[in-house]
């Protein structure tokens, strides 16, 4: 998983911030920490190398005076993580368009159609999907149920993938018309055959690959096969919350010539989001990712609880709407990786293991606590939770985990109020030019 990558470069930058002085041994050691955590991320070998002798040459380098062997250290490895997996991100224009999805079998495409369909949808423009892979035959019903779920047409009438494609370009009245299609390897003559005809048909402006991260290193091939085969304008990495060759992925996907653009983190409709290298390793190693954090709750309608949450206020009123809007805004895990860390910090174990479940029941208790309560969580004795228990139907056991909760949560935001731990920190000035805004 991500979270192996995110511990062993987490883990690399404490031991650069840790040494007192920084000399050629100490380098050696530090290069081969990255070595190992990026191959046992599958990233290529080459690609593992070539960075080290980047490291090497940027600590020699007289172009970064005024920075101390650290702070060369820490700006190289960041800058280089993010050349190594992608430099800028990808562009996809919200203008009516057609996009077609491709990928290898297995690796989620029907799902990932869903999921941009939703995109669009968020963002003001009326999609539509279409049912090209007549080769699985529950593919079209699996698109059919996704379109009820998220609310948007499904087009399937025709007996082969290019008679729905037609038919639904005839018929179709949305702005953006997403094609779902079979599953293929590029060698597959037959359905190559069928790829080349349905992209003549389609006039696509985006023909996106679909990969599952779990194909580590090898997605450089696949993408070059497909770009070969149809030419491919980008590339969407799925299941990366469940694989440990995520990164690897992330860095052939970068080389093969295309850019990711999406990015899949969960099972969800609504986890899926646009790939940014940047910020993406800002998360990895702990720096956070601010912008992408109130994207996600102005999409929620919760940027006002955000900001108070980034700036430290915290009571049970923004408990409660966290907890309304956690679905929505992904994973939770996902979601405490975009605050910026302090060091040696650990998040408390109930912040993450949160189950949906225990979270409802939770909001039933915040539900029977009266407004005062809210506000003013000191004041709830052993006489109150009796009461909230007694009209939510929550367990006094329960309300108590969820004060405990709530009070290890407000002293971690309290400590990270304004990133002044970063800001004191011995890489401050390093922090502004990576543009973590601080």
């Amino acid at each position: 998983m991500l979270d192996k990558l995110s511990s062993g470069l987490r883990g690399i930058f404490d031991k650069i911030s840790g040494i007192s002085i920084a000399d050629k041994e100490k380098v050696e050691e530090i290069i081969k920490d990255i070595q190992r955590t990026l191959l046992q991320a599958d990233v290529d070998v080459r690609l593992v190398f070539e960075l080290s002798n980047k490291i090497r040459a940027s600590v020699k380098s007289k172009e970064m005076e005024g920075l101390t062997l650290r702070e060369k250290l820490i700006k190289t490895l960041y800058e280089e993580m993010v050349k190594l997996l992608g430099s800028e991100p990808g562009k996809l224009e919200l203008l009516p368009q057609r996009i077609m999805v491709i990928g290898l079998f297995g690796s989620g495409k029907t799902t990932v159609t869903g999921k941009l369909a939703l995109w669009f949808k968020k963002r003001g423009l009326k999609p539509a999907m279409v049912a090209c892979d007549t080769h699985r035959p529950a593919a079209k019903e699996q698109l059919i149920q996704i379109g009820e779920k998220i609310g948007v047409n499904v087009y399937h009438e025709g007996a082969s993938a290019i008679e729905v494609a037609r038919n639904a370009i005839n018929k179709a009245k949305e702005a953006v018309l997403i094609f779902d299609t079979a599953g293929r390897d590029a060698l597959d003559e037959e359905l190559a055959k069928e790829l080349k005809e349905l992209k003549n048909i389609v006039k696509p402006k985006e023909v996106l690959l679909v990969l599952p991260a779990d194909i580590g290193h090898i997605a450089r091939k696949q993408a070059e096969e497909f770009n070969k085969l149809v030419g491919i304008t980008g590339i969407i990495i799925t299941k990366l919350d469940s694989t440990a060759k995520a990164g690897g992925a992330l860095a052939a996907a970068s080389v093969s010539g295309a850019k990711v653009k999406f990015i899949g983190i969960g099972e969800k409709i609504e986890d899926f989001e646009r790939y940014e290298p940047e910020r993406f390793v800002g998360m990895l190693i702990g720096y956070g990712d601010i912008k992408g954090l109130l994207e996600k709750a102005k999409e929620q309608g919760i940027e006002r609880t955000a900001k108070n949450i980034m700036e430290g206020k915290f009571t049970f009123l923004e408990f409660y709407e966290q907890i309304k809007a956690i679905q929505g805004m992904g994973p939770l895990t996902r979601v405490m990786q975009m605050f910026p860390r302090l060091p040696k910090l650990n998040i408390p174990s109930e912040l993450i293991d949160l189950q949906e479940e225990k979270m409802k029941r939770w909001r039933y208790a915040i539900d029977s606590m009266t407004k005062m309560e809210r506000e003013n969580p000191e004041i709830l004795d052993s006489s109150r939770i009796k009461r909230i228990a007694k009209g939510s139907g929550v367990k006094e056991e329960e309300i108590k985990e969820l004060i405990k909760t709530y009070r290890q949560i407000k002293k971690f935001l309290k400590m990270m109020k304004g990133g002044k731990a970063l800001k004191r920190g011995p890489f401050a000035s390093l922090l502004k030019q990576f543009g973590f805004g601080f």
